[in-house]
């Protein structure tokens, strides 16, 4: 009897799903859901195993029935061997059963359920109902009056008056704004501002209660949210051939319906554009939420919900984990390391206080030193790591290397504030990209709110379309950088694209330690090293890999040995954490394996004293770029040819020098290398003036003098640049006068003169700059640019 064996198998699956919440903590949060939704399904199946017997007959809605249950017994059987070291198997099952929870709590399922369960009851008393169910269906299909309900509202709300005004602010009071973006990653409780903001008496005063609330998730479309407006209205479904029909309807609903609406669009996800450009047109008298884990720049204004505040997110923590006045000193100081590891971030403080809840105090702690020692929050809270990793893996349709770029920001250290310039070298040498389009990607990962960019450079110096990255830079929250190690990890070591060595004293991954693997296929190694780190380094090869990042905290950064056979190796990006500007210059050890890497292309330094590369007699033919940051220059420079970087670096073409410190000595030696076509120097305060050999750079396309404020004379040799395209001089607000001879720059294309505030009066020789087709100025000395207009008729003055 197909109702005896649908109660077994019931009761197996519930009885395995209980044994897995006690013994299995990696799937337990997906669990416990299913478990609840088991709960609500019991009493209906015994019902309908009850009518069935009567009806003595077989029945097919049994049998569909029954064969879920059996799907989610094999997934408790499986699920029941995987353990936190399998992480690709975790990710794998965590997805089906995640999958398969939906198909349990979905309100379509359970209609399925009440409907079959209904018909049952009448098939007791009625023989033919076919007809019945006929009409009922087509009924019910041609009705879109239902209205949707609002989302329920957690119990405990923290973080969220501010937010609510801000957006009050926005979207009531501003008549001008009729379509706000509120954005932020999953998880930071979108929709539970947007619920607010809809359920607030002066919002509803203000529609009238006339306010629709529209999921829209991954894969709505404008069908979708056309029907839920109609439904609302209680008018049919219009038939669209194309976009230019949805907007006619759109005009003809305004005037039909002149009435004040409210529109939550919410979980609008990438790729949905469409439906918000059909929401452009001209409506007054309606407002128009979406909620979205990107931006839309292109449609509408946006408003950031910034993460839990240190005090808010203690409240949620104590709430989730129901402690009440129950807590002890010791609690609250496991409470604080537990919230500083999530970060403010309100759905990870949610199901880890809510894993926490009940358990002893030992599991606290427990759960703490596997953190302290690397370990993951995402490796025990798998609805977590499900709710981020879905937005990742909407990057597979049509967007891999923006999937990728994301996955690279984790070869960075924890709370690092990337410099862009190193995302380009890297990118750029990685995908095979220009150096001028990787930026797009940049904005892309922004957008999508898995990365934050962060814009250091003064106000005035702001522009669009620059293309120096100085002075800006990649951040990334704690939560968001775990997700992309994690997917670094779910392949095994040899089979990894990139292999992340995050070394904390003696917290080693378990292959270094074991030296399991001599081969591997990487095509990144991250190398991050603190004070305490004392272990060998592992025999291991990468012939493939293009980019190494090493970030050391050690009183001697040290290349390791196995780097001299990463033949394919194009990008080294070294950090270093000394403090030389208190006399104190830190030491190197093993650079010379650099000089045996024949394609290497470019290289950035940061915090690392430049004798790391001039005490050792080598030259690095193959290197075009190098990036100098907050280097001490003239420390410990060798008075022979062989100390010098232009011995090191003879083929250079491009140098990126920025806040470090007496860099005059070695500018000189750098105006040997006449193959140089890029020099930027930004935020060398003690920059007083450029060398006479300047002018031997006759190759020289691009200069840029930025934000040196100690400058006080532009390069006076200027006029042997005949190839120079580029000349930025903004920031030096102590240059008075430009170069008289200025006119001979045959080349220039572009002047950045914003923040050059002491100059009065320009040459007479700027007249012949006849190529001169932009210069950037203030208000201070535009005019000056202005009386040249006559004579520079393809000149364009920006301020």
């Amino acid at each position: 009897m197909a109702d005896f064996v649908l109660e077994k198998a019931f009761e197996a699956l519930y009885a395995g799903v209980e044994d897995l919440i006690v013994k299995n903590y990696i799937f337990k949060s997906v669990f416990n859901d299913a478990k609840s939704r088991l709960d609500d399904l019991a009493p209906l199946i015994k019902e309908m195993a009850q009518y069935n017997q009567k009806m003595n007959r077989p029945e097919m809605r049994l049998e569909a029935l029954k064969r879920v249950m059996e799907k989610g017994q094999e997934l408790v059987n499986k699920c029941s061997t995987i353990t936190r070291w399998s992480p690709f198997k975790k990710y794998k099952y965590a997805r089906k059963l995640l999958q398969w929870e939906e198909s349990l709590k979905t309100p379509l399922e359970m209609l399925k359920v009440q409907e079959t369960l209904q018909v049952m009851r009448i098939d007791v008393a009625v023989d033919d109902i076919h007809s019945m169910m006929v009409k009922q269906q087509s009924a019910e299909s041609s009705s879109c009056n239902t209205r949707l309900e609002l989302p329920p509202l957690p119990r405990l709300i923290v973080g969220m008056d501010a937010p609510l005004k801000d957006l009050k602010e926005k979207l009531l009071y501003d008549d001008g704004v009729s379509m706000l973006v509120l954005t932020a990653p999953g998880g930071c409780g979108k929709t539970t501002l947007a619920t607010m903001f809809c359920q607030d008496e002066e919002v509803k005063g203000k529609f009238k209660n006339n306010i629709l609330f529209i999921t829209v998730s991954q894969n709505g479309n404008l069908e979708l949210v056309v029907q839920r407006l109609c439904g609302h209205f209680g008018s049919s479904v219009p038939g669209f051939q194309n976009e230019v029909h949805v907007l006619q309807w759109m005009e003809t609903l305004r005037k039909e319906k002149p009435s004040p609406l409210l529109l939550v669009l919410d979980d609008v996800w990438s790729g949905s554009e469409s439906i918000l450009e059909s929401f452009q047109c001209e409506m007054s008298n309606y407002k128009i939420l979406v909620t979205s884990r990107s931006e839309f720049p292109r449609y509408s204004s946006s408003y950031n919900l910034k993460l839990l505040e240190d005090d808010n997110a203690m409240k949620l923590f104590y709430h989730s984990t129901a402690l009440g006045d129950k807590r002890s000193r010791t609690l609250e100081d496991l409470s604080r390391k537990i919230i500083k590891r999530c970060n403010g971030f309100p759905l990870a403080i949610t199901v880890v206080g809510r894993s926490l809840a009940g358990q002893p105090l030992e599991v606290w702690r427990k759960r703490d030193t596997e953190w302290s020692k690397g370990s993951s929050v995402l490796d025990s809270e798998t609805k977590l790591f499900l709710c981020l990793q879905s937005s990742l893996d909407a990057l597979d349709k049509g967007l891999t290397i923006v999937k990728d770029c994301y996955l690279d920001l984790g070869s960075f250290p924890e709370d690092k504030k990337i410099p862009v310039g190193d995302l380009i070298d890297m990118w750029a040498e990685l995908y095979e990209l220009d150096d001028d389009f990787v930026f797009a990607y940049v904005h892309e990962l922004c957008n999508r709110n898995l990365a934050t960019l962060v814009d250091k450079r003064h106000v005035y110096l702001k522009i669009e379309g620059d293309d120096y990255y100085g002075g800006r830079f990649v951040t990334q929250h704690d939560l968001l950088r775990e997700l992309a190690i994690y997917n670094a990890k779910l392949d095994p070591v040899e089979e990894r694209k990139r292999i992340i060595m995050d070394s904390c004293g003696k917290n080693v991954p378990k292959w270094w330690k074991e030296q399991t693997y001599q081969l591997a296929n990487a095509r990144l190694l991250s190398i991050t090293i603190d004070k305490e780190f004392s272990m060998e380094w592992p025999q291991i090869q990468l012939p493939k890999a293009e980019v190494l990042v090493l970030d050391s905290h050690e009183s001697e950064v040290s290349l390791p040995k196995f780097v001299e056979k990463m033949n394919e190796l194009k990008v080294v990006i070294i950090v270093g954490h000394h403090r030389h500007w208190l006399g104190y210059i830190g030491r190197s050890k093993n650079f010379e394996l650099l000089e045996l890497l024949p394609n290497l292309k470019r290289i950035s330094l940061d915090n690392i004293p430049i004798h790391s590369l001039t005490k050792n007699r080598m030259e690095l033919k193959s290197v075009k770029k190098i990036s100098l940051k907050s280097c001490h220059i003239k420390a410990h420079l060798n008075k022979g040819g062989a100390g010098k970087l232009s011995y090191v670096f003879p083929n250079l073409e491009e140098i990126n020098i920025d806040r470090c410190y007496q860099p005059e000595e070695q500018l000189a030696d750098f105006c040997n290398l006449i193959q140089l076509k890029k020099i930027s120097i930004y935020n060398c305060w003690d920059l007083r003036s450029l060398p006479e050999e300047f002018g031997n750079l006759v190759n020289l396309e691009v200069l840029r003098l930025r934000s040196c404020i100690g400058l006080t004379n532009s390069p006076g040799s200027v006029r042997k640049h005949k190839k120079l395209n580029v000349l930025d001089l903004s920031g030096c607000y102590c240059i008075d006068e430009l170069p008289e001879d200025i006119g001979e720059l045959s080349s220039l294309r572009k002047l950045d003169m914003r923040g050059c505030f002491a100059v009065r009066k320009l040459p007479p020789s700027v007249l012949n700059l006849n190529q001169l087709g932009e210069v950037l100025c203030g208000d201070d000395n535009s005019h000056l640019w202005e009386a040249c207009l006559p004579t520079l008729t393809n000149l364009r003055i920006m301020n």
